[in-house]
């Protein structure tokens, strides 16, 4: 994937949920910094960019949980059938990050290389368990993939449009690694 392709890819910006009522309002977990902002978007899709969805209001059910009214679902079933369908928004639609922020889409696919510019592997994903951002990176050659903390001492450089983000490996992980390597 081109730093062009990522402009244009889709990026997931919410989840819904279960029924919430009778009514056709609907669960929905936002994955936005703010998560009311998930309704100010214009243009939100299923994956597939087939379906499109109109969010009529929305209010908070918890931190990250919102309970929603999607234009043309006014019953119980069809809130039923939106169930675990994912709401995406092509990814020009979305405000330039703030420095030293990132879209998780446009980090998906980097390289990964050490200081020294030796190839690592390539990003595949970015985990969060709770305590705090995992970049999941596929190595270059066989072996499992090595997850190191998305911290600024471990990953000091992310060149999105150079397709790259340096790596300093904690020692306990380059110790690991060598270590398999006797």
């Amino acid at each position: 994937m081109t730093a062009g392709d990522r402009t244009k890819s889709l990026v997931l910006l919410g989840r819904f949920g279960a029924p919430h009522g009778v009514r056709g309002e609907i669960r929905l977990q936002s994955f936005t910094s703010d998560p009311l902002s998930i309704a100010a978007y214009d243009g939100l899709t299923d994956k597939s960019g087939t379906r499109h969805f109109r969010l009529r209001a929305v209010r908070r059910q918890g931190k990250d949980m919102l309970v929603a009214q999607i234009e043309g679902v006014d019953d119980r079933a069809g809130a039923e059938a939106l169930n675990r369908v994912e709401l995406y928004v092509a990814r020009d639609k979305l405000p330039a990050p703030e420095e030293d922020e990132f879209y998780i889409a446009d980090l998906i696919g980097l390289r990964a290389q050490t200081p020294d510019g030796a190839e690592i592997g390539m990003i595949v994903a970015v985990r969060n368990f709770g305590a705090g951002d995992i970049l999941e990176i596929a190595p270059t050659g066989q072996g499992e993939s090595l997850l190191v903390p998305f911290t600024k001492a471990v990953v000091p450089t992310v060149d999105v449009q150079g397709e790259r983000v340096v790596v300093e490996p904690p020692a306990e992980i380059e110790a690991d690694r060598e270590e398999k390597d006797a």
